[in-house]
């Protein structure tokens, strides 16, 4: 198997709504950003899948190294063979790719989050570096839709914490902001044993309506900011705008039925909403 055959297998079988917008992207743009998409892929499992700490502290040491042995031009791992040809012509540094690795060493330290700025740096680097390196992939001509990236990026990663908040709950883990549960009188004991008698209380319900009024108001900020002359080369970022922003829609109809199940669009509404958005570029 060749790298470019992992790095598009390891996209395809994550599922994930980026699939579905890289498909719209010419093959070298589509090629950088699936290996940059394998690679936080990777990272990322290491946290989610390796239960010993210790050896998960391990791997993402190893991953740091494999940055550096990247940028040395001397990369092993296939994700980082396939992403190497593409980092001078996108413009994506080692400190993009060492920040992703932060963001997942906060996950493997942390399991929760005083407050909504502690939570917002995480999400920085798990998501706003990487809509950052996503729109440069993509095509840009303004600085302006860095902002926009950040913001998406912050914005979908806002959903997904909404979305796997009883995911989440199994791990021990909690990224709603401990201050935010004491404001809506909350407990962590409760969104940990997620079920009755308090699982889906209206204080919860309060609480996560909240949490999905703060992602909205993010989609609609990060929308705000991108320049008209980078909407047509940024619509794979829009793409996922429009399936995270459906996605986020569904939970909010649903009544926030988080803790026992993990909402998700089938794969053909999101193929249909990438298609709509580029046929529609908005």
């Amino acid at each position: 198997m060749t790298p470019e055959q992992y790095v598009q297998d390891k996209a395809a079988k994550s599922g994930s709504s980026f699939y579905y917008a890289f498909l719209f992207l010419p093959p070298p743009r589509r090629a950088a950003i699936t290996a940059f998409y394998a690679f936080c892929r990777e990272v990322d499992d290491v946290v989610d899948e390796v239960t010993d700490p210790g050896v998960a502290a391990a791997k993402l040491q190893w991953w740091r190294g494999e940055v550096a042995s990247t940028f040395a031009g001397k990369p092993t791992h296939p994700a980082m063979r396939a992403l190497q040809p593409h980092i001078n012509a996108f413009g994506i540094t080692d400190q993009h790719l060492l920040a992703v690795i932060d963001g997942c060493q906060i996950d493997l330290e942390q399991t929760r989050f005083l407050d909504y700025a502690g939570l917002k740096r995480y999400c920085h680097l798990v998501a706003g570096v990487v809509g950052e390196v996503a729109s440069n992939i993509f095509g840009r001509s303004s600085d302006a839709t860095v902002r926009y990236a950040h913001h998406l990026g912050l914005a979908m990663q806002l959903t997904n914490i909404i979305r796997d908040v009883g995911e989440d709950a199994r791990r021990g883990r909690i990224y709603l902001p401990m201050d935010e549960l004491q404001r809506f009188e909350v407990k962590a004991a409760e969104i940990l044993q997620r079920s009755a008698p308090w699982g889906y209380s209206d204080r919860f319900t309060a609480l996560m309506r909240f949490q999905a009024e703060r992602a909205a108001a993010t989609f609609d900020a990060a929308l705000a900011e991108l320049p008209e002359a980078d909407r047509e080369q940024q619509k794979p970022g829009l793409m996922m705008a429009n399936i995270y922003r459906t996605l986020l829609d569904e939970i909010t109809r649903g009544g926030f039925q988080v803790l026992h199940q993990r909402t998700s669009l089938t794969p053909l509404r999101k193929l249909w909403i990438a298609a709509r958005t580029h046929l529609r570029g908005r």
